[in-house]
């Protein structure tokens, strides 16, 4: 009887052990195994050099894109740089038309200046009435010049300097002793520039050569 009692509860035990490692041959260790890694490409394989073709593709297009901005960046520059010139040239050439129809008026006011005798304004009390009216004639050609040069209208005298016809006019030639030729000895109307460009060349006389050279 208590062999029977002894080997049941060995068989219980038995079953119990079992049991218990099913579950542990089921599930292994319990911990979940890594995914295999994925192996790198290959050097020298077909796969590599497109992906390096590519890689280098890419690399020229970026370029092309980055030197097309730099350009559109640099025109961009120039427009706004010429526009502002433009401007600049309307602004200062606005007048150009206005200012040359005074030129006539300043000649004639240099006319009556220059022709009045010098010796008649050294009497100042004698001739009062012609040095006042000479003074103030005088004071209108100075007044009107000083206008001029404020909007950027500025005379020169060639007088005793080389002819240049870029910027004179000459209307007549004549051998004048104790004068250089090919300089000015005379000048029947003064030059006028505006921003440096010429509004009008000097009229002017000069020096002719003897020689004829």
């Amino acid at each position: 009887m208590a062999r029977a009692a002894q080997r049941f509860y060995a068989g219980e035990a038995a079953k119990k052990e079992g049991a218990a490692k099913q579950p542990e041959a089921a599930g292994g260790s319990g911990k979940a195994e890594a995914p295999a890694s994925e192996s790198p490409v290959p050097a020298g394989s077909e796969e590599l050099k497109k992906l390096e073709a590519a890689v280098v593709e890419k690399d020229a297009k970026i370029k092309e894109l980055k030197d097309a901005y730099l350009r559109s960046l640099a025109d961009a520059e120039n427009i706004r740089n010429r526009s502002k010139t433009d401007v600049e040239n309307a602004k200062a050439f606005a007048i150009q038309k206005f200012a040359k129809d005074l030129l006539d008026t300043v000649d004639i006011l240099e006319l009556a200046v220059k022709h009045v005798p010098k010796e008649h304004l050294a009497d100042k009390t004698a001739n009062k009435s012609l040095v006042d009216l000479f003074e103030g004639v005088n004071m209108t050609r100075a007044n009107l010049l000083k206008t001029l040069e404020r909007h950027g209208v500025e005379s020169f005298d060639p007088l005793d300097k080389p002819y240049d016809p870029n910027t004179s006019h000459a209307l007549y030639q004549a051998p004048v002793p104790g004068k250089t030729p090919g300089h000015v000895f005379a000048v029947e109307k003064r030059g006028f520039v505006i921003k440096g460009r010429v509004l009008r060349p000097a009229q002017v006389g000069v020096v002719l050569d003897p020689s004829g050279n």
